[in-house]
């Protein structure tokens, strides 16, 4: 697997450390992997990332010592990278380092922030006991999140490639459906096609929904068989280098009847539309509203209930969420920017009857839009 270069990680780490400053914040301690992947270039189950303006303390078990010594002098190395072994407890040995020379902080007691979204109360209630009148634990909102955000070189390269590959996929999947299949017969092919294609795991679990099922968002595959007069929608994507893509599509099974014709094409059209207002300061909610807006024309807006669109990258749902905006919540306009990249996926849905989602991923260019994947959006009658 390809690994971020260091000065990758170090422009990463640079970012976080100016936040760090704006918060008068002496660390950062990072829990979520995720992030620590992000910040390191470890993709291993267990590890404690610490931040400060000199160091990056990694905790990690014998598990993966080796493993992480073993990138030292490589091109991908983390820089000024400081192994902690851990034997035990993760929270005891994170909780002695707070308190330890080894932190090297210029505040006493030393400010030290954590992941509040992703540290239990318990924990947070242990490392509080442990440290008292030492260590101030403070809580942050999205510090490293901020920065993922847009993309790197790096970043943008694998996502590039992801979706070139799951447009692959997609075409012959599209090929391959037809009548008499079973839903979830359907779905184990898609995910085989994934994995031949090189793609490491699915990025979440596939969704084949046909007929009534296909009224259902997130319908997991069944028995049913795909039956004549049905619309199926197709919905699967891949994890390629770490990073996930995203890809759906409907098809009918035989000819579409006018309903499915008219629903389709008032879906294809909110896609197209959405697409058309990706632009760097262009608000998410513009996006939404230029989806959301053509499908309330055709009076199929009640048939509309998610965003739009949902950030990728080292995750398969992350910010920035093209959605509409919520008065209570949502009081600025948080425009897009260059480098961006997330999903463009308008449905319709209809109780009993079915559904039509068409979903493409895009990064945000100084010009505008790129689409990753680049599969017909011609409703296929299979």
């Amino acid at each position: 697997m390809p690994q971020a270069p260091t000065a990758a990680l170090s422009a990463r780490l640079d970012s976080v450390r100016r936040r760090l400053i704006e918060l008068e914040l002496d660390a950062l301690v990072v829990t979520t992997l995720p992030n620590i992947l992000y910040l390191t270039n470890f993709s291993g189950s267990s590890a404690i990332l610490v931040v400060t303006a000199e160091q990056v303390l990694f905790l990690t078990d014998s598990r993966y010592v080796a493993a992480v010594s073993d990138t030292r002098g490589k091109p991908y190395e983390c820089p000024r990278l400081e192994l902690v072994d851990v034997e035990g407890s993760y929270d005891a040995r994170l909780g002695d380092l707070l308190v330890s020379p080894a932190l090297k902080t210029p505040t006493t007691p030393a400010r030290v922030g954590f992941e509040a979204a992703h540290l239990t109360v318990s924990r947070l209630t242990w490392l509080e006991r442990h440290v008292e009148g030492r260590v101030a634990l403070l809580p942050t909102v999205g510090i490293v999140e901020a920065v993922r955000i847009v993309k790197d070189a790096h970043e943008l390269t694998a996502l590039r490639r992801a979706g070139r590959l799951l447009s692959g996929v997609a075409a012959d999947v599209l090929r391959a459906v037809r009548t008499g299949q079973t839903e979830r017969d359907l779905a184990l092919d898609i995910d085989f096609r994934l994995r031949r294609a090189g793609f490491e795991r699915t990025a979440f679990e596939t969704i084949v929904a046909s007929g009534p099922n296909s009224a259902l968002p997130h319908a997991r595959p069944t028995e049913r068989k795909l039956s004549k007069g049905d619309l199926v929608v197709l919905d699967f994507g891949g994890v390629y280098d770490s990073y996930c893509v995203d890809l759906t599509r409907t098809v009918s099974i035989g000819a579409a009847g006018a309903r499915a014709r008219q629903v389709y094409a008032a879906v294809l059209n909110g896609h197209d539309q959405a697409l058309a207002a990706v632009r760097p300061g262009a608000s998410r909610f513009e996006i939404d509203d230029a989806a959301r807006t053509v499908l309330e024309q055709e009076g199929m807006g009640a048939a509309f209930g998610h965003g739009t669109g949902h950030g990728l990258g080292l995750e398969v749902h992350e910010d920035p969420h093209i959605t509409r905006r919520r008065a209570d919540i949502d009081s600025r306009d948080e425009a897009i920017a260059s480098g961006m990249v997330f999903t463009i996926e308008p449905g319709a849905y209809f109780p009993g009857w079915g559904g039509v989602r068409i979903e493409d991923d895009v990064v945000v260019t100084p010009g505008g839009a790129e689409l990753l994947t680049d599969v017909t959006t011609t409703l296929l009658e299979i």
